[in-house]
């Protein structure tokens, strides 16, 4: 299976679309219909890939909680097969930085400091899955921001946040 042939995976890049155009309503109801189909067994692929951008479309830090443990959850049941299945190119120990990351800048962002500094851990302790390239270089950077948040327990949203549009 690759992109061209899964409709669910297809339907999530369209959903992200509309969000980075600016339409973030739009962007969550068709993630949301979307998850609506999946159910709590489907394809941990795309659950992981749905949860993960639809955290980014809500502003209450709680709402993205949610949905960034969902992501992390799906990622716990999902195999390198199956993401290669997908895309040659993935490896899913490559997908927590980023997941913990986002967990880390919830619980900041709700004043748990304590559950987002050993979220911060983690993420730095798989660092390392990542390449050397402007991704890795974007999670990195992202890092050391919400490091720098907690540490000065700071709760507002970062600029540098990914956000649906806003």
């Amino acid at each position: 299976m690759n992109s061209a042939t899964d409709p669910t995976m297809d339907a999530i890049t369209s959903a992200v679309a509309l969000g980075r155009e600016g339409r973030p309503d739009d962007a969550r109801n068709a993630l949301l219909t979307a998850w609506a189909s999946l159910g709590p067994q489907g394809d941990p692929l795309h659950r992981c890939t749905l949860a993960h951008y639809l955290a980014d479309l809500y502003d209450d830090a709680a709402e993205a909680l949610t949905w960034d443990i969902r992501a992390l959850d799906a990622a716990d049941s999902l195999t390198d097969d199956r993401a290669r299945n997908y895309d040659g190119s993935l490896r899913v120990a490559a997908f927590y930085p980023s997941l913990r990351l986002n967990l880390a800048d919830d619980y900041r962002r709700l004043g748990s400091f304590d559950a987002a500094r050993r979220e911060i851990d983690a993420t730095r302790a798989c660092l390392h899955t990542l390449a050397d390239d402007g991704y890795g270089t974007t999670i990195r950077t992202a890092v050391d921001e919400v490091e720098s948040a907690i540490r000065e327990r700071r709760t507002e949203r970062r600029d540098s946040a990914p956000t649906g549009g806003r």
